[in-house]
């Protein structure tokens, strides 16, 4: 298997389209992951720029977008108007893949599952590619729960973000690996950050006292790639994605992150370089 690595553009909104992407392929990155902001002029530019990439650089140079939507008071209609809307947008800029953060942790079970049919349609008729995100606030927050849409969805592809189960069930899901077992299979990209029972983002993956968080997520990873590896699955993403505050801790008064954010994502990727298992 393969390992490509995506950057992540959250973070990085006071830069430029060109400047981003220029960052990207400097270090080393396979591709981009970005949820684009209302900005047409950034839009043609990043889409310009990734042509040049990809005509002078890296044929292959991935790009992911993501579907991502502000919160509303709204009926489960208004809302399904609102991301069909997001996605078609996104679908006409071309992606290789759509991260859909999709459905809401309080709808009804039917009505997030009329939402992920309706996405999984518009997947299938556009040809690219729709997955959902493991993520708290959509109908994926909950390990358990989500067992349930996996069965009557088996083909739904999922991007592993497990800090967001460790803070749901305030734990480090270590009476739950038989639920992470199922979920597994489904696993079409990875974002690669650590957080604690009560966090999604520890101040620094890197720092001795988390060392042990660490190599839980690496052990959780290795899982997922060692699953679809055996599927025979030639390609997997993975996100190095440490976040701005709020998800990166800060100083009081002063603001100041504990860490760098940009650094750190390097950092991440470079580890998971060194320290993930493939047959690749």
């Amino acid at each position: 298997m393969i390992i490509k690595y995506t950057c992540t553009y959250w973070g990085c909104e006071n830069k430029s389209a060109k400047s981003f992407l220029d960052a990207v392929v400097a270090n080393g990155y396979n591709g981009v992951e970005i949820n684009f902001p209302d900005d047409q002029q950034f839009i043609e530019e990043f889409i310009t720029e990734l042509e040049h990439i990809r005509k002078t650089i890296d044929p292959n140079f991935i790009f992911i977008a993501q579907q991502v939507l502000s919160n509303k008071n709204e009926s489960v209609a208004e809302y399904l108007k609102r991301m069909s809307d997001r996605l078609n947008f996104l679908i006409a800029l071309q992606p290789n893949y759509i991260n859909s953060h999709t459905g809401k942790d309080f709808y009804d079970f039917s009505d997030n599952c009329f939402i992920i049919e309706h996405a999984e349609q518009l997947s299938k008729s556009s040809g690219v590619p729709i997955w959902h995100e493991i993520h708290r606030g959509r109908f994926s927050f909950h390990a358990k729960t989500l067992l349930s849409y996996l069965e009557l969805f088996p083909n739904l592809q999922l991007i592993a973000d497990f800090s967001h189960f460790c803070v749901v069930s305030e734990s480090n899901l270590e009476d739950q690996s038989a639920i992470l077992a199922k979920i597994n299979p489904h696993i079409k990209h990875i974002h690669a950050r650590v957080g604690f029972e009560q966090s999604p983002q520890v101040n620094n993956a890197f720092a001795p006292e988390w060392k042990n968080h660490l190599e839980h997520y690496l052990i959780w990873w290795n899982e997922i790639i060692a699953v679809q590896e055996k599927r025979k699955v030639p390609e997997l993403t993975i996100t190095p994605e440490f976040g701005p505050f709020p998800y990166m801790p800060q100083e009081p008064f002063t603001q100041k992150p504990l860490s760098n954010q940009w650094e750190t994502n390097i950092e991440m990727k470079n580890y998971l370089q060194h320290n993930l298992k493939t047959n690749g």
